[in-house]
């Protein structure tokens, strides 16, 4: 018999079966965009009920523990109500389900949206069944516990459709996949000095890209190997190697680790942030032309904000990109080719060492708040047998060192930052308490035109453009980044450890709220949200089925259990 919906919350160190982590993932979306927006949802009895109304079923699953934000964890498979008893089915009928309501619904059709389930479904069974023959990785080196926690991510973002799809051949995602511990040396080319293309923030900002000797009259230019492989037979690209404009000087001596974006690699010095012509969920991962010069336009731009934030709260700093290289080689109409330049773009950001504290060791927030323990960075293991206190403790240091800054760095600059999971890290001391957080990825972070108008318009439109966001829409992307996308999920991968304290977790980010409104004013938005109003979450299944570009996701709206009426109700305390 199930277990009633208040006495759910046992929490569980064993990983899913790719089975149930692609059937639970696919709920999460439909429970958020699709079945739940429309209030075709119960929970009774320790289970969700979820209807597609406009296919006519019905699905069930059993729950570990409900979510005051509607994040449930599930347990077990997936089953639908036929003939009035229920049937088991697998990942493939409720994609099709899904499939099938989605259409009816948007009146869009998306022939590839199964496959990449498909793709997702495969790759996640891949990762598990290797991770289960592999011997366990040593720890205790501060950069070897860094790399850890960005290659353990095997099942990926639980609110997106197709979180592990992917094209590209297996056999080279096997050598480039984070997750399989990926550690391989870049491909040295050698580019004559008028085919390069530049863009540095400081004189000696691209000095990480040339780490090798190159013969008189030519540059370094590291490419990613697997970059490399499926650019190498481009026609403009034989011709220059056979010209001598070009040379091939093989792998380099030393190597990088690819990080959780796959193209992003790290050598304990720089992050280089390489294109790769491969389809991760949604996009192609290459750098575009205006996101090349965005970085450093950026790096430039907000060197005084970040100044005054990183002054105002000590405990956070933001990786720079301050320059970026490529290979600006003339098509037939004399002006670069585009996929080269883009394909070969490659941009620095800064590593850790210049901006880590001492002592602290760095930490992926997206392997700290993951719902399973799929590496030594989870937050099982930092909290390990310590109780309520010690982790609500925990949990308030870091929403200090967190939320402050993200919120100045909006109404105090203009700058909408994009604190998700993937873009956190979290530098704890010898005793796994945070005393950090470092903010990375210029591409995500956009300008309010209304703070920047005369410096955007300063800048070419290709590049201004892309680089903003109006007022509002800014404010839903950092709502959604820092409150349903980063916080809710650590939230609740402290509530899987202590399951009765979730209210007072959700009171803690609402006094913190309250604590910076009161220091630093309480503009109407912040007073909006303290009151309670919905939250912002990205439609990522929407977005997904009508194959639009991220900057253009939809937000569905998410009942906030920030309402201090809600928290009395449910802590019986006012926060």
């Amino acid at each position: 018999m199930s277990p009633s919906a208040d006495s759910l919350g046992t929490t569980t160190t064993a990983l899913p079966t790719a089975e149930e982590a692609v059937t639970h993932t696919l709920l999460n979306c439909l429970l958020r965009e699709v079945s739940g927006p429309e209030h075709q949802t119960a929970v009774t009895d320790g289970r969700l009920l979820l209807r597609l109304p406009r296919r006519d079923v019905l699905l069930r699953v059993d729950l570990r523990r409900t979510s005051l934000l509607g994040a449930h964890r599930f347990t077990g498979p997936v089953s639908e109500q036929r003939d009035g008893s229920w049937t088991r089915i697998d990942w493939r009928r409720l994609a099709e389900y899904t499939h099938d309501e989605l259409s009816l619904r948007t009146g869009v059709r998306n022939e590839e949206f199964l496959e990449q389930i498909d793709s997702s479904h495969r790759a996640v069974a891949a990762l598990l069944a290797a991770r289960q023959g592999a011997a366990p990785r040593p720890t205790g080196d501060h950069l070897t516990d860094y790399l850890h926690s960005e290659q353990s991510l095997l099942l990926g973002h639980r609110f997106h459709p197709t979180p592990k799809a992917r094209t590209g051949d297996a056999d080279s995602w096997a050598a480039y996949a984070p997750e399989n511990g990926a550690v391989f040396p870049l491909r040295h080319l050698a580019v004559r000095d008028h085919l390069i293309a530049e863009e540095r923030a400081t004189p000696a900002a691209a000095d990480p890209l040339d780490r090798a000797a190159v013969p008189d009259g030519y540059r370094l230019l590291p490419a990613h190997p697997w970059q490399y492989a499926m650019l190498s037979e481009h026609p403009l690209l034989r011709a220059a190697f056979d010209r001598g404009d070009l040379l091939d000087l093989g792998p380099a001596a030393d190597t990088f680790a690819a990080t959780a974006s796959v193209r992003t690699l790290y050598d304990g010095e720089t992050f280089l942030k390489f294109s790769l012509n491969v389809r991760i969920t949604n996009c192609l991962r290459k750098n575009a032309r205006y996101e090349l010069s965005g970085a450093i336009a950026l790096t430039r731009l907000l060197a005084p904000a970040l100044a005054d934030l990183a002054d105002r709260f000590p405990g956070s700093a933001v990786l720079r990109e301050p320059a970026y290289r490529t290979l600006a080689l003339p098509g037939p109409d004399g002006t670069p080719d585009r996929d080269l330049f883009e394909g070969f773009g490659v941009i620095v950001r800064e590593g850790l060492p210049p901006r880590l504290l001492p002592g602290t060791t760095p930490l992926l927030a997206a392997a700290v708040a993951d719902e399973y323990p799929t590496g030594p960075a989870h937050i099982s293991h930092l909290l390990a047998g310590a109780g309520p206190e010690a982790a609500a403790d925990w949990w308030a240091a870091y929403l200090r060192l967190l939320v402050p800054p993200v919120l100045a760095a909006y109404f105090d600059h203009g700058m909408v930052l994009e604190p998700h999971l993937q873009n956190v890290l979290i530098c704890v001391d010898g005793d796994g308490m945070p005393a950090q957080v470092l903010f990375r990825d210029l591409e995500g972070t956009k300008l309010v035109p209304e703070h920047h108008a005369d410096t955007l318009a300063a800048l070419p439109p290709e590049v201004a453009g892309p680089m903003t966001y109006d007022a509002e829409r800014g404010w839903d992307r950092v709502l959604y980044c820092l409150l349903v996308n980063h916080i809710a999920e650590l939230l609740a991968a402290l509530a899987d450890l202590h399951p009765h304290t979730e209210a007072a977790l959700w009171a803690q980010v609402r006094a913190t709220l309250r604590d910076y409104a009161d220091r630093y004013d309480c503009p109407p938005h912040l007073a909006a949200l303290l009151a309670g109003v919905p939250l912002p979450a990205k439609a990522n299944l929407l977005t997904r089925w009508e194959r639009k570009a991220d900057r253009e996701a939809g937000y569905v709206r998410l009942p906030s259990p920030l309402a201090e009426a809600l928290l009395r109700h449910t802590n019986g305390t006012t926060s």
